[in-house]
């Protein structure tokens, strides 16, 4: 099977100083820490498959094969994580949200919501908002690599202006909803947006 053409991505041509890139209460780092809610699962990539659903009705449903051959994006970004490290210019390859939406034939989000359902009973929940126009992705490779398992692989959501918590590792199903509710973490006293600007790390922040 031919592989799609990979986008160029949207890097700027300038980068600002390191520091002008660093929230508040965040450190950089090099390294890319390993945190999870629960046990690294194995996953073959012969046995997943991803689902598109508008409430309790499937709007699409891919295999690996599927998903990979549907058009693909780079973009290189800084990640942020609530445990306040911050990764700067990480180089993601993926299928951004908005590709997701135009192959199931929609010009526009459903709903206002979105809930990311992943292996291991994990949640989050976004506004579509946060999902389109370039903002997200469902990446399946990391610097030019297969996504590792204990980073998520064989496929996460990336959005990568939230705290990284919102990014949710193997992920499964994206299911609009008309209305928010809380997902793993937000239901656990996580704040229930994440912007790293604003230190919402808990709720209340």
């Amino acid at each position: 099977m031919d592989r799609p053409p990979v986008s160029r991505g949207f890097k700027s041509k300038r980068q600002a100083p390191e520091a002008v890139r660093l929230p508040p209460g965040q450190y950089l780092t090099t390294d890319f820490p390993v945190l999870s809610a629960g046990p690294t699962p194995d996953i073959r990539v012969a046995d997943w498959k991803i689902a598109l659903q508008l409430g309790g009705s499937l709007l699409g449903k891919w295999t690996w094969d599927e998903f990979e051959a549907l058009p693909q994006t780079t973009i290189t970004v800084d990640i942020h994580c609530v445990t306040k490290w911050t990764k700067l210019s990480t180089i993601w390859q993926g299928v951004s949200f908005d590709d997701l939406l135009k192959v199931v034939g929609l010009s526009e989000p459903p709903d206002a919501y979105v809930m990311a359902h992943c292996d291991g009973g994990y949640t989050t929940n976004l506004p579509v908002a946060d999902l389109v126009a370039g903002k997200a992705m469902i990446a399946t490779r990391y610097e030019g690599l297969p996504l590792a398992p204990a980073h998520g692989g064989p496929a996460r959501l990336l959005v990568p202006h939230l705290y990284f918590w919102k990014s949710a590792k193997w992920l499964r199903r994206l299911r609009f909803m008309p209305k928010d509710e809380p997902g793993f973490w937000e239901s656990r006293g996580y704040h229930n947006y994440g912007d790293p600007w604003r230190e919402q790390r808990y709720d209340g922040d």
